[in-house]
C-alpha cells in the first residue's frame, strides 16, 4: 500500500510539473525530480522498462532546467 501511495504521488507531480513548466523553471526542476521519485517506484515495482524511461525523462528535464538556468533557453 505505501509503495502505491508512493508511485501515485510521483506520477501525479508529474502531471503536475509538466503542466506548470511554462510558468516557471523551477517547475522544470520540479518535474525531473518526480521523473526521479516515478523512476525509484518502478524499480521498487520491478518494472525495468518503465524505471529506464522515467530515469531518462529525468536526465532530460534536468538538463533543460540546466540550460535555462544558464540563460540559453534550447528545448
Amino acid at each position: 500500500m505505501v509503495i502505491e501511495l508512493f508511485g501515485l504521488v510521483a506520477v501525479s507531480a508529474m502531471v503536475v510539473t509538466y503542466a506548470l513548466e511554462r510558468r516557471s523553471t523551477g517547475y522544470v526542476l520540479a518535474f525531473a525530480a518526480a521523473c526521479a521519485a516515478a523512476s525509484v517506484y518502478a524499480v521498487l515495482i520491478r518494472s525495468w522498462p518503465f524505471a529506464s524511461v522515467e530515469a531518462i525523462w529525468c536526465v532530460v528535464a534536468f538538463r533543460r532546467w540546466w540550460m535555462h538556468r544558464a540563460g540559453q533557453t534550447h528545448g
